[in-house]
Protein backbone atom coordinates (compact mmCIF):
# COMPACT_ATOMS: atom_id res chain seq x y z
CA UNK A 1 0.00 0.00 0.00
CA UNK A 2 1.41 3.57 -1.29
CA UNK A 3 1.16 6.62 1.46
CA UNK A 4 -2.12 8.67 1.34
CA UNK A 5 -2.20 12.38 0.88
CA UNK A 6 -4.91 14.11 2.60
CA UNK A 7 -6.62 15.12 -0.94
CA UNK A 8 -6.30 10.95 -1.55
CA UNK A 9 -7.82 10.13 1.71
CA UNK A 10 -10.68 12.06 0.89
CA UNK A 11 -11.11 10.54 -2.39
CA UNK A 12 -11.57 7.37 -0.64
CA UNK A 13 -14.30 8.47 1.53
CA UNK A 14 -16.07 9.79 -0.74
CA UNK A 15 -15.61 7.08 -3.80
CA UNK A 16 -16.87 4.74 -0.84
CA UNK A 17 -20.02 6.62 -0.11
CA UNK A 18 -21.03 7.77 -3.52
CA UNK A 19 -19.59 5.39 -5.98
CA UNK A 20 -19.46 2.11 -4.22
CA UNK A 21 -22.81 2.64 -1.51
CA UNK A 22 -21.07 2.26 1.42
CA UNK A 23 -21.90 4.39 4.61
CA UNK A 24 -19.55 6.16 6.23
CA UNK A 25 -20.53 5.06 9.37
CA UNK A 26 -19.81 1.51 8.29
CA UNK A 27 -16.20 2.72 7.94
CA UNK A 28 -16.42 4.35 11.46
CA UNK A 29 -17.51 1.46 12.97
CA UNK A 30 -14.83 -1.06 11.28
CA UNK A 31 -12.40 1.72 12.30
CA UNK A 32 -12.73 1.93 15.98
CA UNK A 33 -13.62 -1.20 16.66
CA UNK A 34 -10.47 -2.33 14.59
CA UNK A 35 -8.54 0.52 16.47
CA UNK A 36 -9.94 -1.15 19.53
CA UNK A 37 -8.70 -4.37 19.24
CA UNK A 38 -5.50 -3.03 18.34
CA UNK A 39 -5.23 -1.36 21.91
CA UNK A 40 -6.21 -4.66 23.01
CA UNK A 41 -3.28 -6.50 21.70
CA UNK A 42 -0.85 -3.86 22.32
CA UNK A 43 -2.31 -3.43 26.15
CA UNK A 44 -1.79 -7.15 26.81
CA UNK A 45 2.23 -6.84 26.24
CA UNK A 46 2.49 -4.05 29.17
CA UNK A 47 1.02 -6.94 31.94
CA UNK A 48 -1.50 -3.91 33.34
CA UNK A 49 -3.83 -5.82 36.31
CA UNK A 50 -7.15 -5.68 34.91
CA UNK A 51 -9.37 -3.81 33.96
CA UNK A 52 -7.32 -2.15 31.57
CA UNK A 53 -7.94 1.66 31.83
CA UNK A 54 -8.71 3.45 29.01
CA UNK A 55 -9.20 7.59 28.52
CA UNK A 56 -10.39 8.69 25.27
CA UNK A 57 -9.85 12.12 24.42
CA UNK A 58 -12.03 13.35 21.58
CA UNK A 59 -12.54 16.33 19.07
CA UNK A 60 -15.14 17.46 17.18
CA UNK A 61 -15.33 15.30 13.89
CA UNK A 62 -15.33 12.11 12.17
CA UNK A 63 -11.84 10.85 14.49
CA UNK A 64 -13.90 11.75 17.87
CA UNK A 65 -16.25 9.55 16.44
CA UNK A 66 -14.19 6.77 15.75
CA UNK A 67 -13.33 7.43 19.53
CA UNK A 68 -16.68 6.99 20.48
CA UNK A 69 -17.22 3.51 18.66
CA UNK A 70 -13.78 2.75 20.23
CA UNK A 71 -15.06 3.05 23.50
CA UNK A 72 -17.68 0.70 23.14
CA UNK A 73 -15.83 -2.04 21.51
CA UNK A 74 -13.33 -1.54 24.74
CA UNK A 75 -15.82 -1.62 27.17
CA UNK A 76 -17.78 -4.71 25.42
CA UNK A 77 -13.76 -5.79 25.79
CA UNK A 78 -13.46 -5.68 29.64
CA UNK A 79 -11.64 -1.89 29.87
CA UNK A 80 -12.59 0.66 32.05
CA UNK A 81 -13.22 3.42 29.19
CA UNK A 82 -14.22 7.33 30.21
CA UNK A 83 -14.49 9.76 27.34
CA UNK A 84 -12.84 13.08 27.39
CA UNK A 85 -14.92 15.96 25.18
CA UNK A 86 -12.75 18.74 23.52
CA UNK A 87 -16.23 20.33 22.24
CA UNK A 88 -19.60 20.81 23.13
CA UNK A 89 -21.32 17.93 22.01
CA UNK A 90 -23.95 19.60 19.94
CA UNK A 91 -21.54 20.18 17.89
CA UNK A 92 -21.05 16.80 16.45
CA UNK A 93 -22.89 15.61 13.25
CA UNK A 94 -23.59 12.85 10.96
CA UNK A 95 -22.17 9.36 11.63
CA UNK A 96 -20.23 11.25 14.82
CA UNK A 97 -23.23 12.33 16.58
CA UNK A 98 -24.85 9.24 15.78
CA UNK A 99 -21.58 7.02 17.63
CA UNK A 100 -21.90 9.98 20.49
CA UNK A 101 -25.37 9.24 21.05
CA UNK A 102 -24.93 5.43 21.02
CA UNK A 103 -22.18 6.14 23.96
CA UNK A 104 -24.38 8.05 26.12
CA UNK A 105 -27.00 5.69 25.72
CA UNK A 106 -25.10 2.67 26.91
CA UNK A 107 -23.84 4.73 29.45
CA UNK A 108 -20.05 5.18 28.74
CA UNK A 109 -18.84 8.08 31.38
CA UNK A 110 -18.49 11.46 29.33
CA UNK A 111 -16.34 14.52 30.93
CA UNK A 112 -17.10 17.34 29.18
CA UNK A 113 -14.13 19.60 29.28
CA UNK A 114 -14.68 22.19 26.48
CA UNK A 115 -14.20 24.91 28.58
CA UNK A 116 -11.95 23.19 31.43
CA UNK A 117 -8.08 24.37 32.33
CA UNK A 118 -5.23 22.45 32.28
CA UNK A 119 -5.53 21.08 35.82
CA UNK A 120 -8.97 19.47 35.08
CA UNK A 121 -7.86 18.00 32.12
CA UNK A 122 -5.06 16.35 34.09
CA UNK A 123 -6.97 14.87 36.96
CA UNK A 124 -9.37 13.56 34.28
CA UNK A 125 -6.07 11.95 32.57
CA UNK A 126 -4.51 10.69 35.90
CA UNK A 127 -4.38 6.83 36.63
CA UNK A 128 -5.17 5.88 33.09
CA UNK A 129 -2.94 2.85 31.35
CA UNK A 130 -3.52 4.19 28.39
CA UNK A 131 -4.59 7.60 26.33
CA UNK A 132 -5.97 7.40 22.95
CA UNK A 133 -5.74 10.53 21.00
CA UNK A 134 -8.81 10.94 18.92
CA UNK A 135 -8.94 14.42 18.74
CA UNK A 136 -7.43 15.56 15.01
CA UNK A 137 -7.98 13.65 11.69
CA UNK A 138 -6.30 13.65 8.62
CA UNK A 139 -8.65 16.77 7.51
CA UNK A 140 -7.12 19.24 9.81
CA UNK A 141 -4.35 21.86 9.50
CA UNK A 142 -2.54 24.65 10.76
CA UNK A 143 -1.83 24.73 14.68
CA UNK A 144 -4.95 23.17 16.90
CA UNK A 145 -6.37 25.84 18.98
CA UNK A 146 -8.20 26.19 22.73
CA UNK A 147 -9.28 23.05 24.36
CA UNK A 148 -7.76 20.66 21.35
CA UNK A 149 -4.37 22.41 22.29
CA UNK A 150 -5.22 22.00 25.99
CA UNK A 151 -6.06 18.51 25.68
CA UNK A 152 -2.92 17.86 23.50
CA UNK A 153 -0.71 19.54 26.51
CA UNK A 154 -2.36 17.22 29.03
CA UNK A 155 -1.71 14.43 26.93
CA UNK A 156 1.92 14.96 26.68
CA UNK A 157 2.44 15.63 30.53
CA UNK A 158 0.36 12.64 31.42
CA UNK A 159 2.57 10.36 29.32
CA UNK A 160 6.09 12.36 30.58
CA UNK A 161 9.20 11.14 30.11
CA UNK A 162 9.42 6.69 30.14
CA UNK A 163 11.18 5.56 32.97
CA UNK A 164 11.85 2.00 34.79
CA UNK A 165 10.65 3.13 37.87
CA UNK A 166 6.62 4.57 37.16
CA UNK A 167 4.48 3.51 34.42
CA UNK A 168 3.10 6.34 32.95
CA UNK A 169 0.27 6.12 31.05
CA UNK A 170 0.87 4.94 27.24
CA UNK A 171 -0.71 7.13 23.95
CA UNK A 172 -2.60 5.40 21.07
CA UNK A 173 -3.14 8.04 17.80
CA UNK A 174 -6.20 7.77 15.77
CA UNK A 175 -4.86 7.85 12.15
CA UNK A 176 -2.20 10.48 13.28
CA UNK A 177 -1.11 12.30 15.96
CA UNK A 178 -3.38 15.50 16.42
CA UNK A 179 -0.98 18.68 15.24
CA UNK A 180 1.18 16.61 12.79
CA UNK A 181 0.10 17.26 9.38
CA UNK A 182 -0.85 14.75 7.31
CA UNK A 183 0.84 16.01 4.06
CA UNK A 184 4.39 17.41 5.32
CA UNK A 185 4.99 15.57 8.64
CA UNK A 186 5.14 18.76 10.11
CA UNK A 187 4.21 18.99 13.82
CA UNK A 188 2.44 22.54 15.04
CA UNK A 189 3.73 24.08 18.40
CA UNK A 190 0.79 21.63 20.18
CA UNK A 191 1.45 17.92 18.60
CA UNK A 192 0.84 14.75 20.55
CA UNK A 193 3.33 12.24 20.90
CA UNK A 194 2.27 9.42 20.55
CA UNK A 195 3.60 4.85 21.22
CA UNK A 196 1.66 3.84 19.14
CA UNK A 197 -0.36 5.61 15.77
CA UNK A 198 -3.48 3.41 14.27
CA UNK A 199 -3.97 4.68 10.68
CA UNK A 200 -6.73 3.46 8.22
CA UNK A 201 -6.48 2.06 4.93
CA UNK A 202 -2.86 3.25 4.36
CA UNK A 203 0.45 5.39 5.76
CA UNK A 204 0.09 8.52 5.36
CA UNK A 205 2.92 10.43 3.37
CA UNK A 206 3.78 12.60 5.95
CA UNK A 207 4.77 9.77 7.95
CA UNK A 208 7.89 9.43 5.65
CA UNK A 209 9.23 13.06 7.32
CA UNK A 210 12.33 12.90 8.87
CA UNK A 211 11.21 13.84 12.15
CA UNK A 212 7.58 12.20 12.25
CA UNK A 213 8.00 9.15 13.80
CA UNK A 214 8.95 10.36 17.04
CA UNK A 215 5.38 11.67 17.25
CA UNK A 216 3.67 8.73 15.68
CA UNK A 217 5.67 6.01 17.01
CA UNK A 218 4.92 2.69 15.41
CA UNK A 219 2.47 2.95 12.64
CA UNK A 220 0.51 0.29 12.67
CA UNK A 221 -2.49 0.49 9.21
CA UNK A 222 -5.44 -1.05 9.89
CA UNK A 223 -8.48 -2.13 7.63
CA UNK A 224 -11.55 -0.41 7.35
CA UNK A 225 -13.52 -2.40 4.54
CA UNK A 226 -12.94 -0.14 1.50
CA UNK A 227 -13.00 -2.26 -1.44
CA UNK A 228 -9.39 -3.14 -3.37
CA UNK A 229 -10.76 -1.92 -6.92
CA UNK A 230 -11.48 1.67 -5.23
CA UNK A 231 -8.01 1.99 -3.63
CA UNK A 232 -6.29 1.38 -6.83
CA UNK A 233 -8.18 4.08 -8.47
CA UNK A 234 -7.61 6.26 -6.04
CA UNK A 235 -3.54 5.50 -6.48
CA UNK A 236 -3.17 3.81 -2.54
CA UNK A 237 -2.91 0.32 -4.00
CA UNK A 238 0.26 -0.83 -6.23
Amino acid sequence: MRPLTREQVRAVDLRANGDYSLPGIVLMENAGRNAAHLLMALASLDRVVPPLRVAIVCGRGNNGGDGFVMARHLENLGAEVKLLLACDPAAYRGDAAVNHAVAVRAGIPIDQLESAPMEAWSAALAGSDWIVDALLGTGSSGAPRGAVATAIRAINLARGPHVPECRPPRVLAVDLPSGLDCDTGLTASECVRADATATFVARKIGFDAPDASAFTGAVHVLDIGVPRRLLEATGAEG
